[in-house]
């Protein structure tokens, strides 16, 4: 009887918790209470044992079937991948300190994942490692989307770091004399964290706005730590596109003096036009198709990143962050984050009027965008940030 109870209950789980048959109230042994006075001792004991076996046995098999069920819903929120390999360009910068936030608070592997963070000289860099396959997942620049499917390369962005640039344009204090516009600074040579990153199109964009092409200028790729800061102080460089903390040290440093500022609403206002996508997490369309869990765990871990930063206070920051962040000035970091504060989105969503604007500013000078017809829906997808909002109120 056993054995045959056991064939029956892995039977009802190989099917997924499907009975065999309807559980009816006559599926149910006879009622104890059926053990009648008249019956002898001996016998009475006999039927009430086998009617305790035949219920036990029942429950058993019922117990089996819940499991059965259970354990198939938690194969299906699995992780397709456990651990992921994601590239960053200048993962110290401003930026990227939401993907810092969520790494030291433990977010990921409060998620299952196990996070190899690889820390690229710019964006561009970190953008050819997804492509090339040596990394999953891009925390990076949203104008990538657009400008990879103007290439026919589809990427798409699951949550969203910051709505401000954050980007500072700065000039050398020597040459701030020969500046008034953009216009200017043609034939200088412009250090951008690497070429082809989200600080070479900010120069772009602003050298498109005065009449200029973006060849107008020759672009340097100085990184975004320490070596732009020397760059600047060496000569090596006329003007900086770069981002907090480098130019906070270049602007206390009085080293340069900062022409445009995408820090604030009103820098934001003045270069974009208003609402703007700037970090981001993104990855190749497939790579998300095929590992949704994954990527909804990544997204849940962002989006707890982007909500705490909403409420904590600068010393907090501080604390988190590791201490290379701030080296020997925790001021002056203290400092510069209150400027970056308001640029980091609240809730990890996407808007389209956000997306409509990055599309204008690369249409402005792009040419592979301007010769493509670009669908700037497929670019982002909110429905991993929503649903991680619904588990993180």
């Amino acid at each position: 009887m056993l054995f045959e109870e056991r064939r029956e209950a892995e039977d009802v789980v190989g099917r997924g918790g499907e009975l065999s048959s309807p559980l009816t109230p006559n599926a149910f042994p006879v009622p104890l209470t059926l053990c009648v006075p008249h019956v002898s001792i001996a016998r009475h004991g006999k039927i009430c044992a086998e009617e305790i076996m035949r219920v036990t046995r029942t429950l058993f098999l019922l117990l089996l079937v819940t499991v059965g069920m259970a354990s198939c819903g938690a194969m299906a929120q699995a992780l397709e991948k456990s651990r992921i390999t994601l590239a960053v360009g200048g993962k110290s910068l401003f930026y990227y300190l939401p993907l810092t936030i969520a790494e030291r608070r433990g977010y990921f592997k409060d998620e299952g994942l196990t996070v190899e963070i690889v820390d690229f000289a710019g964006g561009a860099k970190s953008l050819q490692a997804m492509v090339g396959g040596s990394a999953d997942v891009v925390s990076g620049a949203y104008e990538h989307t657009i400008n990879m499917q103007a290439k026919g390369i589809n990427i798409v962005a699951i949550v969203l770091e910051g709505r401000y640039s954050g980007i500072v344009l700065g000039v050398h204090k020597n040459k701030i004399t020969q500046y008034k516009s953009p216009r200017d600074m043609k034939g200088w040579k412009i250090g951008v964290t690497a070429p082809g990153s989200s600080t070479n199109m900010f120069v772009s964009n602003l050298l498109g706005k005065d009449g200029l092409k973006p060849d107008a200028v020759s672009i340097i790729g100085v990184g975004a730590t320490a070596g732009a800061v020397a760059a600047m102080r060496k000569g090596e460089i006329d003007a900086i596109s770069n981002l907090d903390p480098v130019i906070a040290r270049l602007e206390a440093s009085g080293d340069i003096i900062v022409v445009a500022d995408s820090r604030t609403a009103r820098g934001m206002k003045d270069i974009y036009g208003g609402a703007y996508h700037a970090g981001c997490i993104y990855a190749l369309t497939d790579w998300v198709k095929k590992n949704p869990n994954t990527a909804q765990a990544v997204v849940n871990a962002m989006v707890r990143a982007v909500r705490w930063l909403q409420k904590a206070r600068p010393e907090e920051v501080v604390a988190t962050v590791p201490a290379e962040y701030y080296g020997d000035d925790p001021t002056m970091y203290k400092f510069a984050l209150l400027k970056n504060m308001e640029g980091y989105s609240p809730d990890g969503l996407f808007t389209m009027q956000g997306a409509q604007n990055v599309y204008k500013v690369l249409n402005s000078f792009e040419p592979t965008v301007q010769a493509a017809k670009i669908d700037l829906a497929r670019t982002y997808d909110n429905s991993f940030a929503q649903k991680a909002l619904k588990k993180y109120k």
